[in-house]
């Protein structure tokens, strides 16, 4: 498509002389300007891919994928709900749970948590809760003393295995001297981490039997938990889930249960691609303005060119190769820096936090322990494709102007 002499000649252009320094800087500039705005979009939309793939694999891990609860009052009838539900296929587990909230208090430090009742074999269920327990064990869990809490927990209220917990009710017992608060300590049998800080210092597991008690759930449950093979194909599943239960009880999936929360992230990252695509857009008028400056200061020699036999089609193409060359340029040098920055982000946090001794990803604010990243290909080719596609375009106006010159005109006043 484009000779040797075409090449040569616009890559000869790119190499400016003294007197060409200004138009050199708005060049690089330019190829600045895309290489960082490319690395940039990488960066953004893998950390944007990363928050979503890691909260959506945490809070699927321990809440299940589709929920079944009764309208008004606890689910009582659950075991025999909980036995059709694993009979669909396409069901994995379904783990009855009584859940309510409790004061904690220990070591002289009260705090409000959420407690989950679940059977031990609930919790084996689970290998995001199974495989982050850090100390401790499940052994004799389901005796009804004995309850799991979170790592950041532990540490908030100075707690080990072994140490005892005391649980207050929200509500307590009506007697003749009036309200009495309904009080009852739990031993530690386990520490866990599943790297979502909202459940590692906010949840506390205890024995289902433990938990239809303390909330006088007797004979009941809150709701039955459903883990499916695919998360993101339970329509059918669900379908059939609710001709099973039949129509009395609530059945919601994780989109219905979460969906205020991942459709914020995904407005979230739609703006940030629209904001970021700016600074490309910006270095392709830069792309112009220096093409455009380099086209007047080469007329004289593009008039030489014109009368040597070079045509107008050989003038377009040699601009227009100067122009895209700064576009490629910066648009793989921006993808190698996106992509290997994506690679190593959290290893380059740790040492930004290292030099700098702030904390810049608390994990109380951004709910995850570690700054996630996950690259989707599917999208660094449209970003690659996007600045291509600008830097040729913002190449295409310069290039018509140089092959449109007259050499009559420019060479009558040298």
């Amino acid at each position: 498509m484009f000779s040797p002499f075409e090449r040569t000649m616009a890559f000869r252009y790119l190499r400016a002389k003294r007197q060409e320094g200004f138009i050199s800087i708005v060049a690089w500039f330019s190829l600045l300007g895309i290489m960082l705005g490319v690395a940039t979009l990488i960066i953004v939309m893998s950390v944007m891919n990363g928050f979503r793939v890691e909260l959506l694999d945490r809070i699927l891990g321990l809440n299940g994928h589709l929920e079944i609860s009764a309208a008004r009052s606890s689910l009582k009838n659950y075991s025999e709900i909980s036995s059709k539900i694993k009979a669909i296929q396409g069901v994995i587990s379904a783990t009855p749970v009584v859940e309510g909230q409790v004061l904690l208090s220990a070591n002289r430090v009260s705090r409000g948590a959420v407690a989950r009742g679940m059977s031990a074999e609930g919790i084996r269920a689970k290998p995001l809760l199974k495989d982050g327990i850090l100390t401790g064990s499940l052994e004799g869990f389901d005796d009804g003393t004995r309850v799991l809490i979170g790592r950041r927990m532990s540490e908030r209220f100075g707690l080990r295995v072994g140490d005892k917990v005391t649980f207050i009710a929200p509500h307590g017992t009506t007697t003749a001297f009036g309200t009495m608060p309904r009080m009852k300590a739990y031993s530690v049998a386990a520490i866990f981490e599943v790297g979502m800080s909202e459940y590692d210092s906010s949840f506390v597991f205890m024995p289902i039997a433990a938990a239809q008690a303390f909330f006088r759930q007797k004979g009941g449950v809150s709701h039955i938990e459903v883990t499916t093979e695919h998360a993101d194909k339970i329509d059918q599943v669900r379908s059939e889930i609710f001709t099973a239960v039949g129509p009395t009880l609530w059945v919601r999936d994780w989109r219905q249960v979460n969906s205020t929360f991942f459709t914020a992230l995904k407005v979230e990252r739609n703006v940030m691609f629209l904001i970021l695509t700016l600074i490309i857009l910006v270095a392709a008028f830069n792309i112009i303005s220096s093409q455009v400056m380099l086209v007047n200061d080469k007329g004289k020699g593009i008039a030489i060119l014109r009368t040597i036999g070079a045509s107008r089609g050989m003038i377009l193409r040699i601009f227009f190769v100067t122009g895209a060359s700064v576009g490629v340029i910066g648009t793989v040098a921006g993808s190698v820096l996106g992509i290997a920055f994506s690679l190593n982000i959290e290893t380059i946090r740790q040492w930004i936090q290292s030099l700098s001794g702030v904390d810049l990803f608390q994990a109380e604010i951004y709910f995850l322990s570690q700054l996630p990243a996950k690259i989707d290909a599917n999208e660094v080719t449209i970003v690659i494709v996007m600045a291509l596609l600008l830097s040729f375009l913002a190449s295409i106006y310069p290039a018509w102007r140089a092959a449109r010159l007259d050499p009559v005109e420019v060479l009558r006043y040298e």
